[in-house]
């Protein structure tokens, strides 16, 4: 029985090991020459794992970018260290820095991006803008700049859609209703909401809903919220400038945030490009892999040229 949380596809190029980095064990998903100069990093979000980027991993290096999609700490079978506080914003961040630093270890790196999406882009945001290791691109996928949603969660619009960070805020109850009737409600955060349901196949969803039930995990999984609300670092964001070339791609048919959250963000990130999928959900690189893939293709070729 393989000790990771899935099993990557042989003719996928993707290959998994454990790397150790900021006193974390990280299960670790990666494609690419390992030698390659040109180094990405990306990061999933909430109930994910680095599964999420499975489409867009070979895409990514054949494009000839060594590519690392960690699971989170707290998912999968990376390091779950208990309690509140293992889970704010400055742990989140080494994480990330620590990682970076030791892929430049084992080979050099003249470009870094940063591709997110939901909670890894809620951390890639932070990095960016507290430049923490210097990017040359950042790629983020339905999560907006935190001045963004600052003023967003002034209107009901946005409010009523985000019930469930005030949910998950209760001691036990969320990862109880999570967890029921086999994480039923793991596979339907997928699932209900898909545009493309063909997309999220009964196996995948069996992926993210074994791994959330495994001990410990959704309690990690809902302490990312608990601590976002009781420890203020994670909304102080300065200045807020980004000054990497950022690339946002948007579902728009998302269940937690509204369209809104994408208006004036331009303020605080100067070298913007935005696309929007009409239709498509949250989960926009899964739901329209296709899609994602060729938008960011298309920028990265830009941004070469």
């Amino acid at each position: 029985m393989t000790e990771f949380s899935w099993v990557a596809d042989p003719t996928s190029g993707i290959r998994q090991r454990f790397v150790e980095a900021n006193g974390q064990r990280f299960e670790l998903a990666e494609a690419g020459d390992p030698q390659s100069r040109k180094f990405a990093i990306l990061l999933h979000g909430f109930p994910e794992l680095n599964f999420s980027w499975r489409h867009q991993m070979p895409e990514l290096a054949a494009q000839g970018w060594r590519v690392w999609a960690p699971n989170l700490r707290g998912y999968g079978n990376t390091t779950k260290p208990e309690g509140v506080p293992a889970y704010r914003m400055d742990h989140l961040l080494t994480d990330v820095a620590a990682l970076i630093d030791l892929a430049k270890t084992e080979a050099a790196a003249d470009e870094v991006m940063l591709v997110a999406h939901d909670w890894g882009a809620v951390i890639a945001w932070n990095f960016a803008i507290q430049k923490i290791r210097p990017l040359d691109r950042l790629v983020i996928m339905n999560v907006p700049h935190p001045k963004c949603a600052e003023r967003e969660l002034k209107y009901w619009r946005q409010k009523k859609k985000s019930w469930y960070i005030f949910f998950f805020q209760l001691p036990w109850f969320p990862e109880k209703m999570m967890l029921a009737n086999d994480a039923k409600a793991v596979r339907g955060a997928f699932l209900n909401t898909a545009a493309n349901k063909d997309r999220f196949p009964e196996q995948d969803l069996d992926v993210y809903a074994k791994a959330a039930q495994q001990p410990g995990a959704m309690h990690a999984m809902v302490n990312y919220y608990r601590a976002l609300l009781r420890y203020p670092e994670a909304r102080e964001v300065g200045d807020a400038m980004v000054d990497t070339p950022t690339l946002v791609i948007w579902g728009e048919n998302d269940m937690a945030l509204d369209i809104h959250l994408l208006d004036g963000m331009e303020e605080w990130v100067p070298n913007l490009t935005v696309h929007r999928l009409p239709g498509i959900s949250h989960w926009v690189q899964q739901d329209a892999p296709d899609e994602v893939n060729q938008l960011l293709g298309q920028w990265l070729d830009r941004l070469a040229r």
